[in-house]
């Protein structure tokens, strides 16, 4: 996540930089220079900002779980994460899927792949 996007998922949430920081654990000043790209933004502040916006319309019923929209094979799903939590609508924002054939080594790998994926830009 670059500079840019955060301040436009901050927009999307409707927060100010205060509340933002709140809702992250993070200073006011922390805020700023990830909006000023003066500071790097750290996975887990990259998490919470995509579990806000994935929560920020509720829980649509109706959303389709990722294995049905990947149409993922029954022994993909068996080794799955997401499938053994049933947590089809965040799939991107759970480790160790397998989407991509193996599960990705950390974050950035994970996040590289789901940004190309029509489950994760549908809450973008």
């Amino acid at each position: 996540m670059d500079s840019k996007e955060f301040k436009k998922l901050r927009k999307k949430l409707n927060k100010t930089q205060k509340q933002m920081g709140q809702l992250l654990g993070v200073s006011l000043k922390a805020v700023h220079s990830y909006e000023q790209d003066a500071r790097n933004i750290p996975a887990h502040v990259e998490r919470q900002m995509f579990f806000l916006l994935s929560r920020m319309n509720g829980n649509p019923k109706g959303r389709k779980p990722c294995w049905i929209i990947k149409k993922c094979p029954p022994d993909t799903k068996l080794q799955c994460p997401t499938w053994e939590f049933r947590a089809g609508e965040l799939c991107f924002f759970i480790n160790g899927t397998i989407c991509c054939g193996d599960a990705c080594k950390g974050w950035k790998e994970k996040m590289k792949f789901c940004r190309s994926c029509e489950v994760f830009k549908s809450f973008l």
